[in-house]
C-alpha cells in the first residue's frame, strides 16, 4: 500500500527541511512545489496534506480550488488570517501553528514592559538632551495587574514571566476556564473589566471578525490613565487612529507595538497613518517577537508533526473553525 502524500508548498531552507523529513519519515511520502516544475499539478491534485507558509501567496486560486484530495493544510504561522478561507474546497481542514512560538515571543512581551515600566525611552531621549531626570519615578513590575487578553500559548508563557517577577494576572479566553495559575480566568464578556483593571495589557489572541477593530477609543479610555499597551498579535485588533490620539492626549500612557497595521509582507511596504515612532511614549518593533535563532526550524518540526497525526489518523491540534474567518 503506497504511503499518503505531503506536500511543502513554500522552499524551506536546508534546517526546516531536515526537520519536516524527520517529522515524516515513513509517514508520507514528502514533496516539495519548489522542486516541481512540469509537477506541479500533479503534486498538487495527489496531496493528501499540505504544509504552508503564506497559502495565497504561494497557490493560486484555481490551484487552491483544486485541492479535493488534501485532508488538511497545516499552516507554519500562528495566526491564519491572511488564509484564504473561502477558496479552500469544502472538507479540508486547516490547522495553525498556534503556541510554536510563544516562548521567543513571552521574552519580547516582557522586555517591551519592562522598558516601558521604566521609562527607558524616555529618559534615553532625556539624556540625548542634556537633562538628567532622577526625579520622575519608574514602575514596579511586582504588585501590577497583567491583563492577557488572549490566553493561548503566548498568553501563558507570558503570564509565567509576569509572574516570575511577582506581578499578579488576570487573563481572557473563549472558554472562561483555565487550569494555569491565574488571578482571574474570565471571557470577553469580561473585557471592560480587565481593560479596567490593567497596569499593563498583553493582546496576543488572534485575528478574527470578532476580533478585528477590538480595542477602540472606548475601550483604550476605560484604560489606567498611566497603563502599557503591548500588541504583539495583529495590528488590526487595535485602532490605529484611536491609539495614536490616546498616546498623544495621555503622555503617560504607553505603547510597545510590535504588530503593526501595514506590513511588508503581504501589504507591500511598512507604512503607519500615524507618527506613532515619533512619540516619547511609545516603543516599536518590527514584527520580529518570534525571531528567534532557530524559531522557524522549532516551528516547522511541530507543524510536521501535526501533519503526521493527520495521516496516522491521530487528533489534529490547532484546527480552525472557518466561520470565525468568513464574511
Amino acid at each position: 500500500m503506497s504511503k499518503p502524500r505531503a506536500l511543502v508548498t513554500f522552499a524551506p531552507d536546508p534546517q526546516m527541511r531536515d526537520v519536516i523529513g524527520a517529522s515524516l519519515d515513513g509517514v508520507a511520502e514528502l514533496m516539495y512545489l519548489s522542486e516541481a516544475r512540469e509537477r506541479r499539478e500533479e503534486m498538487l491534485a495527489s496531496a493528501d496534506a499540505l504544509l504552508a507558509w503564506n497559502l495565497g501567496a504561494e497557490l493560486r486560486p484555481e490551484e487552491l480550488a483544486g485541492l479535493d484530495s488534501a485532508g488538511l493544510i497545516q499552516v507554519l504561522s500562528a495566526g491564519v488570517d491572511r488564509v484564504p478561507f473561502d477558496q479552500i474546497p469544502d472538507g479540508v481542514a486547516v490547522a495553525s501553528n498556534a503556541g510554536a512560538y510563544a516562548e521567543p515571543m513571552a521574552e519580547h512581551v516582557l522586555a517591551l514592559a519592562l522598558a516601558l515600566a521604566k521609562r527607558l525611552p524616555q529618559n534615553h531621549a532625556a539624556l540625548a538632551r542634556g537633562v538628567f531626570d532622577q526625579q520622575t519615578p519608574t514602575r514596579l513590575i511586582r504588585g501590577s495587574i497583567v491583563g492577557i487578553l488572549g490566553f493561548g500559548g503566548i498568553g501563558r508563557a507570558s503570564a509565567r514571566l509576569f509572574q516570575a517577577l511577582g506581578a499578579h494576572v488576570q487573563a481572557i479566553n473563549r472558554s472562561g476556564r483555565t487550569d494555569a495559575a491565574v488571578d482571574r480566568i474570565g471571557t470577553m464578556d469580561d473585557l471592560d473589566a480587565l481593560l479596567g483593571d490593567a497596569d499593563i495589557l498583553v493582546v496576543s489572541l488572534a485575528l478574527a471578525r470578532a476580533t478585528r477593530g477590538l480595542i477602540g477609543r472606548r475601550e483604550l479610555s476605560l484604560m489606567k490613565p498611566d497603563g502599557i499597551l503591548i500588541n504583539v498579535a495583529r495590528g488590526a485588533i487595535i485602532d490605529e487612529d484611536a491609539l495614536y490620539e490616546h498616546l498623544v492626549r495621555n503622555p503617560s500612557f504607553s505603547a510597545g507595538i510590535d504588530a503593526w497595521w501595514q506590513e511588508p509582507r503581504g501589504q507591500g511596504a511598512f507604512a503607519t497613518r500615524q507618527p506613532f515612532l515619533d512619540l516619547p511614549n511609545v516603543i516599536g518593533s518590527p514584527h520580529n517577537s518570534a525571531i528567534v535563532t532557530g524559531s522557524l526550524t522549532e516551528a516547522a518540526a511541530r507543524a510536521a508533526e501535526n501533519v503526521a497525526r493527520h495521516l496516522r489518523g491521530e487528533p489534529v491540534r490547532n484546527l480552525v473553525n472557518f466561520s470565525d474567518y468568513l464574511t
